[in-house]
């Protein structure tokens, strides 16, 4: 694969920098992402990915858009009111950047359809909003072995980790949630989410999915990145990988 005199001209930023330069932006050209939830956190991350000419962006959501989306998931317009989020989501793929091709698919990913419709991708950005799916989405990526960058947004609040648990030293996702989606879970709906929050986090999730591609600066996987609006603090933990863990444990 080459890059037209278009598309060096549109991807110059991405070029001049050296820990991606040509060969980088052609990788990025070349990569499947595959983004489960195309809500608050999908919105920014398929915007930037869809910028930086990701060759393909494979978008997996079965709701539609709600009057109330609009206040943070900005891939959307009124306009798209009642129309299938994926639908939506890939029209503004297509009118931001004609190099990515879009896969859409309007169902639920579960433990039965995880694999198949996660087949073929190079990163996982899981932006979904329930226990359940992040569980069969991660066992999924962890079986497929394919990096997970999974994100997730509180009130005011943030978190961001990178999943690599099949590697010998790193934890999957098992090691940090634990085994039981029956847990009690409180909706935006019910608490509220500053918008700009899931931008935020979005944003994030697409820088770390770049990475994943073309990698530079430090890895991050193995850590867990905590945002703090509210204390205007960014913090930083260890994951270690646990001995025990069903997913990824040794013992």
């Amino acid at each position: 694969m080459t890059l037209s005199d278009t598309q060096l001209d549109r991807y110059a930023r991405h070029i001049v920098l050296k820990e991606i330069g040509g060969a980088g932006q052609i990788a990025i050209r070349r990569a499947n992402v595959t983004i489960i939830g195309a809500g608050g956190i999908g919105s920014p991350a398929i915007h930037y990915l869809a910028a930086a000419g990701v060759g393909r962006l494979t978008l997996i959501d079965d709701d539609l858009v709600d009057r109330s989306n609009l206040q943070r998931q900005t891939v959307f317009v009124t306009a798209d009111i009642g129309t299938a989020k994926a639908r939506a989501a890939a029209a503004a793929v297509e009118r931001l950047n004609p190099d990515v091709a879009v896969t859409q698919h309007q169902q639920r990913i579960t433990t039965d359809n995880a694999a198949a419709l996660i087949a073929g991708a190079d990163v996982l950005i899981d932006g979904s909003d329930n226990f359940a799916t992040r569980l069969a989405v991660a066992d999924a990526a962890h079986a497929a072995r394919i990096p997970l960058v999974s994100a997730a947004v509180g009130q005011f609040d943030g978190q961001l980790a990178v999943f690599r648990g099949w590697e010998p030293t790193l934890p999957c996702y098992r090691c940090l949630v634990g085994n039981d989606p029956a847990r009690d879970e409180a909706s935006c709906a019910d608490q509220g989410v500053l918008g700009a929050m899931t931008g935020i986090m979005g944003s994030l999730a697409a820088l770390e999915a770049l990475r994943a591609i073309v990698p530079f600066g430090t890895d991050p996987a193995g850590q867990l990145l905590m945002v703090d609006a509210l204390d205007f603090r960014f913090r930083t933990l260890s994951l270690p990988k646990d001995p025990g863990c069903p997913g990824c444990g040794t013992q």
